[in-house]
C-alpha cells in the first residue's frame, strides 16, 4: 500500500491518509469534506457549493495519483439532511458521465466540523 496526500486536497484531520493507493489496482480515497485546501474552510453557500468542493478534493487525490473522476466505481455520499439528496444529485451529476459509479447515499446524524456533506471514493487503474 502506498499513501496519496496532495496539498491541492485539505490535509487528513485524524490518523488516516487522503487516500490508499493498493497492490490490486484499487485507490481508496477518503471521505472528503468540502474544504477548500486553500483557505481550510468551506465554501460559502450550501449543499450545493459544498457538495462541489468535496468532489473537487476527490478529483484533486485521485490525480495526485494519476487517476480522474472516470476511474471511480464506487462512491459514498453521507448527507447530515437527506431533504439534501436532490440538490446534492444535481451537482454530482455534473462530475460524473456514463457509465456512472456506483453509489450509496445515507443520512448520518452529524459529520466532522458540521458539514453537510462528505464524499468518498473507490478507483481503479
Amino acid at each position: 500500500m502506498n499513501a496519496i496526500n496532495t496539498s491541492n486536497a485539505p490535509a487528513a484531520i485524524g490518523p488516516y491518509s487522503q487516500a490508499i493507493d493498493s497492490v490490486r489496482g484499487l485507490v481508496f480515497v477518503s471521505g472528503q469534506l468540502p474544504i477548500d485546501p486553500a483557505t481550510g474552510a468551506f465554501p460559502e453557500g450550501g449543499i450545493k457549493e459544498q457538495t462541489r468542493q468535496s468532489l473537487t478534493n476527490a478529483k484533486a487525490i485521485l490525480a495526485e495519483a494519476g487517476l480522474e473522476l472516470a476511474n471511480v466505481v464506487k462512491t459514498t455520499v453521507f448527507l447530515a439532511d437527506m431533504g439534501d439528496f436532490a440538490a446534492m444529485n444535481e451537482v454530482y451529476a455534473q462530475f460524473f458521465a456514463a457509465p456512472f459509479p456506483a453509489r450509496s447515499a445515507v443520512a448520518v446524524k452529524t459529520l466532522p466540523k458540521g458539514a453537510l456533506v462528505e464524499i468518498e471514493c473507490i478507483a481503479a487503474r
